[in-house]
């Protein structure tokens, strides 16, 4: 089930501040990946992009910047 047909949407600001907030606090990517989806965020990777979704519905929001990885 790979969609990523996003055509490199944005990723809204506040939503981009979370994401970036709980990478600098997470200690590996697993932490990042687990904090996230306590704000109903997930992050998949699809041919070689990460996509941030929105849980539970797996709404693609864009593709995260490559400085946040």
């Amino acid at each position: 089930m790979v969609h990523a047909d996003i055509g490199g949407a944005i990723i809204d600001a506040p939503v981009l501040d979370i994401i970036e907030r709980e990478r600098a606090h997470a200690l590996s990517t697993r932490e990042w990946k687990f904090r996230l989806a306590g704000y109903g965020y997930a992050i998949k990777d699809v041919l070689g992009e990460q996509i941030v979704t929105k849980l539970p519905q797996g709404i693609e929001l864009g593709v995260l910047p490559t400085q946040v990885h």
